[in-house]
Parts: C-alpha cells; sequence; structure tokens
C-alpha cells in the first residue's frame, strides 16, 4: 500500500522557504543554548545527591515521584533499592545535601502520610558519565561524519556527502535547540536518541540520493536538468518516506504515552528527531546539492 503516489510538488522550486524556516529554527536554537549556558545536563553528567529510604510498607515509584514534583524534583531518579519497601532517590539539585535530604523527607512525609519510613543514607554522589567519556562520545560522533563524508563521496559524489553532512548538522542542532527551549536536561538515554536519530536521518538521506543516482544513469540532461531529476526523485521516494516515518512515530507516541516516566524524554528526543530528519531529508540535504553544483559550475 502507497500513498503520495504519482506526486510532482516542486520541493526544489520552493527550496528557499525551507532554508528560510531551518535557518530561523538553528537561530533560535543556537541563541537559546548559548543563553542557557550550552545544554541542561542531568545527574548522569553533573552528579548530585542520593538518599535511601526503608518504608514500613511497599511503596511505588510512582507515588514518591508525585510527591518530589511539587519541590520541583520531577527529573530525580527514582528506583527500588532492593524490597519494594526501599528506595533510593538521586537529585541533581545542586544545594547542600542536608538541605537536599529535609526537602526530598518533607515532600514524602506530606504525600505518604500512611506510610511511614526512616532515611538509610544520604550522601553525594558523582556523574554516572564522566567528562573523558562525554569528549569520547563527541569525538566518535565528529569521526562519524568524517566517514559517512567519505563514504557518501565514494558511493555517490562530493556534493552529495556536503549535503548529508549539512542535514545531519541541522537536525542534532535543532533538537538539541528545542530540549534547550523548553529546559529539558540532556540525559545518558537521550544521547542515545540522538545517536539513534542521526542514524535514521541519513537513511533516509541515502534512498533519496540513491534514486537521484538512478535517474542521473537514465537521462542524457544530467547538467542542464539537475533540479528536475533531483526534485523528481524527491517526489518518487516521498510515499516510502512519508511511510516509514509515520510507522515509526506510531511506536514512538505510544512509548511515549505508555513507556513511564523514565522512558518519556527518551521518546521526546525520538518524535522530534524523527520529524526534523525527515524534513531534512526531504527539503534540505537533496535541494544543497543543487545549490553546490551550481556554485562549483
Amino acid at each position: 500500500m502507497e500513498f503520495f503516489t504519482n506526486t510532482n510538488y516542486d520541493i526544489v522550486g520552493k527550496r528557499k522557504i525551507g532554508y528560510i524556516l531551518s535557518g530561523s529554527l538553528i537561530l533560535i536554537s543556537i541563541i537559546s543554548l548559548i543563553l542557557h549556558g550550552g545544554p541542561k545536563y542531568n545527574i548522569d553528567f553533573t552528579g548530585g545527591s542520593l538518599l535511601q529510604l526503608k518504608f514500613e510498607k511497599d511503596v511505588a515509584i510512582q507515588d514518591i515521584r508525585k510527591a518530589l514534583a511539587t519541590e520541583n524534583m520531577k527529573d530525580a531518579e527514582i528506583k527500588h533499592f532492593g524490597a519494594k519497601n526501599e528506595v533510593a532517590i538521586r537529585t541533581g539539585v545542586e544545594v547542600d545535601i542536608e538541605t537536599v535530604g529535609h526537602t526530598i523527607e518533607n515532600a514524602i512525609k506530606k504525600a505518604l502520610l500512611d506510610n511511614p519510613f526512616s532515611v538509610e543514607r544520604v550522601e553525594k554522589v558523582g556523574p554516572k558519565v564522566g567528562h573523558e567519556l562525554i569528549i569520547d562520545a563527541l569525538l566518535a560522533i565528529l569521526w562519524s561524519m568524517v566517514l559517512i563524508l567519505f563514504y557518501i563521496m565514494w558511493r555517490f559524489e562530493f556534493k552529495f556527502s556536503i549535503g548529508a553532512i549539512v542535514a545531519l548538522a541541522h537536525d542534532v542542532t535543532i533538537t538539541m535547540g528545542i530540549f534547550s527551549v523548553f529546559n529539558i536536561e540532556i540525559s545518558a538515554p537521550i544521547i542515545a536518541a540522538i545517536l539513534t536519530i542521526v542514524g535514521y536521518s541519513l537513511n533516509d538521506t541515502i534512498v533519496v540520493y540513491d534514486r537521484i543516482r538512478e535517474n542521473l544513469k537514465s537521462t542524457s540532461k544530467r547538467a542542464a536538468d539537475i533540479s528536475g531529476i533531483v526534485n523528481r526523485s524527491i517526489n518518487e521516494t516521498l510515499s516510502r518516506t512519508i511511510m516509514t516515518s509515520g510507522t515509526t512515530l506510531i511506536v514512538v507516541v505510544v512509548l511515549y504515552f505508555f513507556g513511564g516516566e523514565v522512558l518519556r524524554t527518551f521518546a521526546e528526543a525520538l518524535i522530534i528527531g524523527i520529524v526534523v530528519g525527515t524534513y531534512s531529508s526531504i527539503f534540505i540535504a537533496s535541494p544543497i546539492v543543487i545549490d553546490w553544483k551550481h556554485k562549483k559550475a
């Protein structure tokens, strides 16, 4: 079953509109990141405070999370510590550890009056993800982009690799910018989601590029009609692009609503990235090939 068959949208002719929209979103993203002093990292990267509580009866994680949300600690990491009546609470609030402990104790006492508890442990903890690991991850992304550049140069042409790299940078920047604008903390699962977005967006882009290459081989007007060939190729792959993104989004949206609090930010990042990545593979990656060719002509 296919949708958007035999389409003839003038995507290439309207590419300047896409450039303006993308440029505006990137500018907003960069300004937001600068004003916020860069991405807002959560306790996976910054460390914080750890409290271990022991209740008289079994306690639900969701009840504790609701209690902490009243004290602006909804992003605290909460999990059972062995038995169902013991929990470990990890928060990245940057204040005195005793103040954090009292705040958490009071919030839970108010919310769970019928389930008394004792504090087993209060201590400061370091980040789960060290500074060196963050640098290594950034270097891995950089090297992957370099390898992508050479791979697409080998499989297609240099101008195609430029379009792919610009689209990837576009997707990551806007995704990070949206998280910055809405003050969402960056956690280890979100980093994993961003890496997934890079692969997903690149796959969409290569599918379009492959169709462009096939159409270029089947025509003798390679230099004269590049705009028409690229536009036709985008339209021919539009159904596949929309269907793939749509079915993936359905799964991720279900994950967002029913996957629990821990997976919600991961799903948020994927939703944003899939939408932005699908947009860039259609309106950014391929049209840039045309402008690059015209610039070098």
